[in-house]
């Protein structure tokens, strides 16, 4: 006999009792915020221009937040895309705005290269356009600075971009060498008004040589491993800092760590809400944040 369609019962059969009730479904719950709740912040990465110091002057609150964070013991470190100056030029600057930060507390896009390029070619050779920010942080991982077939072309910032050394860039290029760029920053601040930056050459070398270059810097969320490492934090631990949602929260949000945008440099609460990503959280400045340290 054929089978009957489930419900219909056959000529004769005993009618059906129903059994005990089942358990009830699980009522339908919005999604739960607390099982995702991140860890307590034990490591804290922050951006320099826009958070901690904007257009050459203290964010009020600024040099207390970095001072909490000394005294505090948890890991820190200042990241900045500019690969002009080294971690000790740096320190100056902040020392005479105010700040007390220790060399080692300061994390650059130069030096994120450096480290990366000793990871993929030990020993290797570059030809850097760039300042000492970028050229002592090749030597100091044992790289050889030339322009004769290098194994890259190195592209950083400079406050004097030469014609004739984006002219030698793009002949290497295209013969052979491989084009790497501290970050992809179209433009860097000045007193006087925006300058063109790293990214703007970086675009006109790709455009003779039809080669694109690797960026290091932000928002490659290689700049925040490196930092992680640097200090030896977890990314589940560890905030993020900034001021730009295309550099510093895409960077912090790749990276797996808790985004907090101030509103003290360049993106707004306005400007925030138009992206397809958001931080973690906004506030106004970092001195919101003291009582967190």
């Amino acid at each position: 006999m054929g089978h009957l369609p489930h419900g219909v019962l056959r000529a004769g059969a005993p009618p059906l009792t129903p059994g005990p009730p089942g358990p009830a479904p699980p009522p339908d719950t919005p999604w739960d915020d607390e099982m995702h709740e991140r860890k307590p912040v034990q490591s804290w990465l922050t951006d320099m221009d826009g958070v901690l110091v904007h257009e050459g002057q203290p964010v009020p609150g600024a040099p207390e937040f970095i001072n909490k964070l000394r005294s505090s013991g948890k890991p820190f470190l200042i990241l900045t895309n500019n690969s002009i100056y080294t971690p000790r030029d740096l320190q100056a600057r902040l020392t005479r705005m105010g700040f007390e930060v220790p060399e080692h507390a300061l994390w650059t896009a130069a030096l994120a290269t450096a480290q990366f390029l000793a990871d993929q070619r030990p020993g290797g050779t570059a030809y850097a356009i760039g300042e000492a920010g970028l050229t002592t942080a090749l030597h100091a991982v044992g790289y050889v600075l030339t322009d004769f077939a290098p194994d890259y072309v190195v592209l950083g910032e400079t406050r004097t971009y030469s014609f004739e050394a984006i002219t030698k860039a793009v002949r290497l290029i295209n013969d052979g060498a491989r084009f790497i760029c501290t970050n992809p920053d179209v433009t860097g601040p000045s007193v006087e008004g925006a300058l063109p930056a790293a990214g703007s050459v970086a675009a006109m070398i790709s455009k003779a040589t039809g080669v694109e270059p690797y960026f290091v810097g932000k928002p490659n969320p290689m700049m925040m491993r490196s930092a992680l490492n640097t200090i030896n934090a977890h990314s589940e631990s560890t905030a993020m800092i900034g001021d730009r949602m295309d550099t510093d929260v895409l960077c912090g949000l790749e990276a797996g760590l808790e985004t907090i945008l101030v509103l003290t440099g360049i993106s707004t609460r306005t400007e925030a809400e138009r992206y397809p990503y958001r931080p973690s959280r906004i506030v106004g400045s970092v001195a919101d944040l003291m009582d967190e340290i």
